[in-house]
């Protein structure tokens, strides 16, 4: 008996795979794998309804704590695509390896997604998925099936699906982030309506502060300044720094903080992969937050040459993210460079979160890179170093700057002696 292994939602797309992969591709039978990256319960239970209602063994596989810990490794490389933060991208690596997984373990020959031809899911599922030996199958791809055709066929074999008509939008949530695209979204003159947002209220005058402590530019723990941390979070611990946190905890913990003052809002014209410019909306209040504060805090301790050739690195890792090949050798050795600089990246951050931003208002940590007495205006002194010592960096700073400006004015006056102010030589009579 063949069998082969579905990335299953319970969805328009995915749930008409179902029977297709046994027409079409001749497969046995056919299982459902759901992994969990923090979605709403919500999908969950309409994925197992729906793979009741289909008879179809369905898996599901928790990740959230790999998924999360990740998204940690992408604040310490400050990634970000295009101004946003990677979420979607980090994941689909992730859900990848658990179906690969769960399809190795119950002896599949295949492997499938309900991806279009035109997104970048699609590159990302594969790229983990061809490293094995398992067929992979992308029937929505493969058979050029439009979301018209998949809503008649669904009616005509009276599949558990609404049609497609669960919504207007077309919705991928996960702990990191949450984006919002498809029917009106693809006008990028179409201004969104509220009801897109979910994790975000509207940015309002109100304002919060908060602390955030990192340990090797890993994010651990949060203190709400003004305010008493909440007792619901069962992998909570309190000390002198703050409410300690476990990855997934924090997440959540500081999406619902950051996003009940609006920050974390992202409306861009997206370049994907393919060479398509798609519109794009993002909710990202943690990924926001935290990114700004690991930002703050690496301003105070890393040194100039550090923070210039990290930027470098920086963008190279959240571009393989972005690409889904976060394993890729490359990366590999982009972060033995991040893990290097972030041994000193401990300490906390102010974050103040207004008129939908979170901004860093202050920062610390014994690792800093910053003298107070020498920087000050107030000082005169401090041990072997005057001001007076600055003056001849001043006569040597832009020494080459002056010497070639020179240079060319002399020719300059030539040229002007040497005619008669039209621009006509005063011998060429």
């Amino acid at each position: 008996m063949t069998r082969v292994a579905l990335a299953f939602s319970g969805g328009l797309d995915t749930t008409v795979c179902v029977p297709l992969l046994e027409e079409e591709y001749g497969y046995d039978d056919v299982i459902g794998v759901t992994v969990d990256v923090g979605q709403p319960a919500s999908e969950f239970e309409e994925a197992e309804e729906t793979a009741e209602a289909l008879g179809l063994e369905h898996f599901v596989v928790d990740a959230r704590a790999e998924f999360a810990q990740l998204c940690l490794e992408s604040v310490r490389a400050n990634a970000t695509y295009q101004g946003y933060p990677l979420g979607t991208a980090l994941a689909r690596p992730v859900i990848a390896n658990a179906i690969l997984e769960v399809a190795e373990e119950q002896g599949c020959t295949g492997i499938a997604h309900g991806c279009t031809g035109k997104g970048n899911d699609q590159l990302r599922f594969e790229a983990v998925w061809r490293d094995s030996d398992l067929e992979v199958i992308a029937p929505v791809r493969e058979l050029g099936l439009t979301r018209k055709w998949e809503q008649e066929y669904a009616a005509e074999k009276n599949l558990p699906v609404e049609g497609g008509s669960g919504g207007d939008w077309s919705i991928d949530t996960n702990l990191w982030s949450r984006s919002v695209e498809g029917d009106k979204l693809e006008d990028p003159n179409y201004v969104p309506p509220k009801e897109i947002y979910e994790w975000t209220n509207d940015p309002s005058s109100e304002t919060q502060e908060i602390e955030i402590s990192f340990e090797k530019g890993y994010p651990v723990a949060v203190d709400v300044l003004g305010s008493e941390a909440p007792a619901s979070q069962s992998e909570a611990s309190a000390s002198d720094d703050g409410v300690e946190y476990d990855p997934v905890d924090l997440i959540e913990h500081l999406n619902a903080v950051a996003g009940a003052y609006g920050v974390g809002r992202t409306d861009s014209m997206e370049d994907r992969m393919l060479g398509l410019k798609v519109r794009e909306n993002y909710e990202h209040p943690a990924a926001t937050t935290l990114l700004n504060a690991h930002e703050a805090l690496e301003g105070l301790v890393l040194t100039q040459e550090e923070r210039e050739f990290k930027q470098l690195i920086d963008q190279r890792w959240s571009k393989k993210g972005y690409e889904g090949l976060i394993d890729a050798p490359l990366v590999k050795a982009l972060e033995a460079f991040i893990d290097e600089t972030q041994q000193r990246v401990t300490g906390t951050v102010t974050i103040r979160f207004e008129g939908g931003q979170a901004r860093a208002v202050a920062r610390d940590s014994k690792y800093a890179a910053y003298s107070a007495e020498h920087a000050s205006f107030d000082t005169e002194t401090v041990g072997k170093i005057t001001q007076e010592d600055a003056t001849g960096v001043a006569k040597y700073h832009g020494f080459q700057r002056r010497l070639a400006n020179s240079v060319t004015a002399d020719e300059d006056e030539e040229v002007e002696l040497a005619t008669d102010g039209s621009g006509q030589r005063e011998d060429d009579d």
